[in-house]
């Protein structure tokens, strides 16, 4: 089941469907969040959390497939790969042995909006990894060898996750039919022939540009001291000389006309549906019409597929009519870009991708006609609650919370702010965005059509609702 596309997007790894926090926990005070701009412009965010004697530091960069033009699509990517094959001072792989060496572990990933690296350890070798980080950060370096190498890894990876990935495959090109002038037009991992075509000095040249500390943020949670991280951060990231970032052009979607439908062919056992909708994305302006439409559609997404048993599932799934074996809805609040909300659906033996289109579709119409009733309104704001409760288990979960809401430009307490929004959406709402942005001039629909696999072809996994990896991330 497809949760809330915000949960997800700020790291929340567990919710409480259909029950009330205790009071205890929904009255505790979060700990505070520290700030600062360091003299060349990198951020510097502290939050304290005593309960275990670890930290997390991530360094958050602003870039992504979403600053990518024709012919250098998934250089980002590539990017995130090359930064760890060494510096003038550690060789290739050195910097992850090192880190497992004081007993942590880290990775990196790479989405539309922004690219990340992180590392958890104990909370004593906290200056160590920003040291380690930082030179990474100012003075990557690698050979032509070494990129030829890892552009082969990359290649495999496009293999492994799209190419032979029927879902990923089908998000792939309904995005590339969703979108004309956005970069979200544009795959992650980038087209194959733009990878193949990469050169090492084409992703020198990004570096250089991009990973400027002004374009940076660290991001330290755990058992630590704000000042004393400040003093560590100054220390190892401060000493890195401050860059002009360059200007970023607006490249903004044309308005969409009419339906646009598309049919992917792949080996796979069963057909899926997915019908994307383009709708306002949440803006960090106070009461915006926008604003409250974006986080109505949230709402409505959650009536629709927000916990188990919801609309989608009772009237798609289960009884003598159903025409799916999963279906669900998910709504993008936030991003750099433009933003989309899908329904999509597996269809079920014997039944067509029609009958799922259909049954998606007239769930939506059901709550623009009829609404929805106060008791499920009440459940699914709970959640959201819930949510925030939750989250703050994972010092890791924190960190990925903060990083996002700083590279999209909201403010660090963003989760409470949006409780308080959230709780302000009306049953009205949630019918109004349900009759205003489900039209046809709004719609991409895309269908996967299996196809027999060829002999001693691999058996690529059944396509699910929600599963396998995001098509909007990539990880080392």
């Amino acid at each position: 089941m497809r949760f809330l596309s915000l949960l997800r997007a700020v790291g929340v790894c567990a919710l409480l469907a259909g029950s009330v926090a205790p009071a205890a926990a929904q009255t505790e005070a979060p700990p505070a969040v520290s700030r600062f701009v360091l003299d060349n412009g990198l951020t510097l965010i502290v939050k304290p959390d005593h309960r275990s004697p670890t930290a997390v530091q991530m360094l958050w960069v602003r870039v992504g497939g979403y600053d990518e033009v024709g012919g250098e699509s998934g250089i980002s990517h590539m990017l995130e790969h090359m930064m760890f094959k060494g510096t003038d001072k550690l060789g290739p792989g050195e910097l992850s042995r090192r880190v497992a060496a004081l007993g942590g572990f880290d990775n990196a990933f790479t989405t539309m909006d922004y690219t990340g690296y992180y590392q958890q350890v104990p909370v004593d070798k906290l200056g160590d990894v920003m040291a380690l980080e930082a030179d990474a950060f100012a003075h990557n370096r690698f050979s032509d060898s070494d990129f030829a190498k890892e552009n082969q890894v990359v290649q495999e990876e496009r293999r492994m996750r799209t190419d032979d990935n029927p879902r990923a495959l089908l998000r792939e090109q309904q995005m590339a039919a969703a979108f004309v002038q956005s970069p979200y037009h544009r795959p992650v991992v980038g087209w194959m022939s733009d990878i193949q075509a990469l050169t090492a000095d084409d992703v020198r040249a990004w570096y250089h540009k991009w990973y400027v500390p002004a374009n940076a943020a660290v991001v330290v949670v755990g058992d630590v001291d704000p000042q004393n991280v400040l003093a560590l951060a100054r220390k190892t990231y401060g000493a890195i000389p401050a860059r002009a970032l360059p200007a970023r052009k607006p490249r903004p979607e044309p308005a969409q006309t009419g339906l646009r439908r598309i049919a992917v062919k792949a080996p796979a056992e069963q057909a899926v549906v997915s019908l994307v909708f383009r709708v306002p994305k949440l803006k960090d302006i106070p009461d915006l019409p926008q604003n409250r439409d974006a986080l109505a559609l949230t709402v409505l997404a959650g009536a629709l597929d927000g916990y188990s048993g919801a609309r989608l599932d009772r009237a798609l799934t289960q009884g003598p009519d159903r025409v799916a074996d999963g279906a669900g809805a998910d709504n993008g609040l936030v991003g750099r870009g433009p933003q989309l909300f899908e329904l999509s659906g597996v269809v079920a033996q014997g039944k067509t991708a029609a009958q799922v289109e259909a049954g998606l579709r007239a769930q939506v119409t059901q709550i623009a006609e009829h609404g929805v009733d106060e008791s499920e309104l009440h459940r699914i704001k709970t959640q959201w609650v819930a949510s925030q409760i939750y989250k703050r288990d994972s010092v890791m979960g924190q960190a990925q919370e903060l990083g996002y809401w700083w590279v999209q430009g909201f403010p660090l307490d963003m989760d409470e702010r949006l409780v308080e929004r959230v709780q302000s959406v009306t049953a009205a709402d949630v019918q109004r965005v349900a009759r205003e942005y489900f039209g046809d001039d709004q719609l991409t629909v895309a269908t996967l059509l299996p196809q027999a696999r060829t002999s001693g072809a691999a058996r690529p996994a059944p396509p699910a609702v929600g599963a396998g990896p995001s098509p909007a991330e990539s990880m080392r």
